[in-house]
């Protein structure tokens, strides 16, 4: 058996490590209640009625066990079902619940874009700040001469060489090399 080989150790100092940006823990309340929204779309008020029903069912027999006591889910669930009855109760018969149209649902629609948008600005601002101990690390090697690209300078991005051509499938030369063959007449020596 073999011993592997240990990493060298060098006084190089290494680039930032990715930095994980935190996320807001996930809500059982809220997953509940979109659950609820989405399973109500074109329900009826009969419909909810009896949605609502088996939510207080449910909600009854989870009572019963000690697990189940924390959680924060069968009772958002039965306060949405509640709600959602109420506003069909109140609006003309015959008319189904569309989320689209709900009040709630677009300001909590709302609040997730706020937050969304906050996430991101704070997933941008981590990211320059993880870029810039990266620029400085390799400024204390020696190995970055500067930091801001130089005017008139090419771009990167484009290709310095052009494409190699195929000349033979499954076969590829460099163009600066000749293909093998015969001499041509032009490098043979005549008798």
């Amino acid at each position: 058996m073999t011993t592997p080989l240990l990493p060298r150790r060098t006084g190089r100092r290494t680039t930032a490590p990715y930095v994980a940006v935190p996320r807001e823990p996930a809500d059982p309340a809220r997953t509940g209640r979109r659950w609820v929204r989405r399973r109500a779309r074109g329900m009826n008020a009969a419909a909810v009625a009896a949605a609502l029903g088996a939510a207080r069912f449910d909600a009854r027999q989870n009572s019963r066990h000690e697990d189940l006591a924390g959680d924060e889910r069968g009772p958002a669930e039965l306060g949405a079902w509640e709600r959602i009855a109420r506003l069909l109760a109140e609006a003309a018969p015959g008319t189904v619940y569309e989320p689209d149209t709900d009040a709630v649902v677009r300001a909590e629609l709302a609040a997730d874009a706020a937050a969304a948008a906050r996430e991101a600005e704070l997933r941008e601002a981590m990211r320059i700040a993880a870029r810039a101990d990266e620029l400085q690390a390799l400024r204390e090697l020696g190995t970055l001469d500067q930091a801001e690209p130089r005017e008139g300078r090419r771009s990167r991005t484009r290709r310095a060489h052009p494409p190699r051509r195929l000349l033979h499938p499954g076969r590829r030369r460099h163009p600066a090399r000749p293909l093998p063959g015969p001499a041509t007449s032009s490098t043979s020596r005549r008798p």
